[in-house]
């Protein structure tokens, strides 16, 4: 083998390692080379999408798709590359038309690497040695293989970011399109009354570890934007915590306390802050300097808020706003961390502080 095959050969089992650990393998920040090229390819859209000035969110909502199609290419071109280094040194000889002259210039050999990955024999270029033929049997096998991989891989991508859409418009609808946690907590306890609360956050429980995993297994739903704010994973998580925050905080114990110390509450909890986790360290977040420190008083604003709006709907309540604010202050920094990279403000996640712009 020359330099140049050897060089080839060692290109095809690197990208061949990539498609394994991102498709197969399955686990965020695996890949050997495709994290990194998503990253990139998400900052040139980023940056290009800051052209469009108020219709930056519109650009970004191509972002995925964008990705999804980036992604393959990208694949496709590193294995018809090593394919082609193989191949270009046998050009002439062992690789030739079976008629006419041959060329054995690197663009014929990328032409016929390409069709020795998709069709055995295909093109005007046949092998004609055992060596040759065998590897013309190993790059059909490799293209049949990997694009049924990727295909099926797709499949499942789009199928978690279409669960993941459900389970933010449930949330959403719960909140009666509002996107306040308090609100949901007045619909789901009308008039004080919590005795099918607990079944219902169990099932928001369960879609969202769903969620999560869906997260930790296919890292292009990390790029998966959409202008409407309500799907974003920021703002359903952000809903989420102040949720069980305020369950946690402003409920009279002595009569809810079996639902303050529930499965579900600590599940739902638990479980959002492990997806914000997730996205945190798999995706291209702002670094904590971004993210600075919001004021307690703020938060302390938001509980009052929302504790009108418990005493209103009938449920007893205690004022723990220290507590509220100290727990808020826990979790809060990681959605501040993930949703100005996606593009979304800070209003459009917290409903309650959409009128101190200060904090944006």
């Amino acid at each position: 083998m020359t330099v140049e095959q050897i060089v080839g050969a060692g290109l095809m089992v690197l990208f061949l390692a990539d498609i394994f650990l991102t498709v197969l393998y399955a686990r965020a920040g695996t890949g050997l080379l495709a994290p990194r090229w998503n990253r990139l390819v998400w900052a040139s859209i980023g940056s290009v999408a800051g052209l469009f000035g108020s219709r930056r969110s519109i650009a970004l909502s191509f972002a995925g798709p964008l990705i999804v199609v980036a992604l393959i290419g990208f694949w496709a071109l590193g294995l018809t590359t090593g394919a082609a280094l193989i191949i270009h040194p046998e050009l002439g000889t062992a690789i030739r038309p079976s008629s006419g002259g041959a060329s054995t210039d690197f663009v014929t050999a990328l032409l016929v690497a390409g069709n020795s990955l998709s069709i055995v024999g295909g093109g005007d270029y046949s092998p004609y040695t055992s060596g040759t033929r065998m590897l013309f049997l190993f790059n059909s096998l490799v293209g049949a293989s990997v694009l049924s991989l990727v295909l099926s891989y797709l499949v499942q991508v789009y199928s978690a970011l279409r669960d993941r859409n459900a389970l933010a418009l449930t949330v959403d609808l719960m909140t009666g399109g509002t996107g306040d946690a308090a609100q949901m907590l007045a619909r789901l306890g009308p008039d004080g009354d919590f005795s099918n609360a607990t079944s219902e956050l169990s099932n928001l429980a369960r879609s969202l570890a769903m969620t999560k995993e869906a997260h930790h297994f296919y890292p292009l739903l990390f790029y998966f934007r959409f202008r409407e704010p309500l799907y974003s994973v920021s703002r359903m998580s952000f809903i989420l915590l102040d949720l069980t925050t305020l369950i946690e905080t402003t409920f009279d114990r002595q009569k809810y306390g079996a639902l303050i110390g529930s499965g579900p509450v600590s599940s739902l909890r638990d479980c959002a802050r492990l997806l914000l986790d997730t996205v945190d360290r798999n995706f291209p977040t702002t670094d904590a300097g971004h993210s600075s420190a919001v004021p307690v008083e703020h938060h302390k604003r938001s509980y009052a808020v929302a504790s009108d709006v418990l005493r209103n709907a009938g449920i007893q309540t205690q004022s723990h706003a220290e507590s509220y604010a100290a727990q808020r202050s826990r979790w809060e920094p990681l959605v501040r961390r993930v949703a100005p990279t996606l593009g979304y403000r800070m209003s459009e996640i917290d409903s309650r502080s959409a009128a101190d712009e200060g904090l944006n």
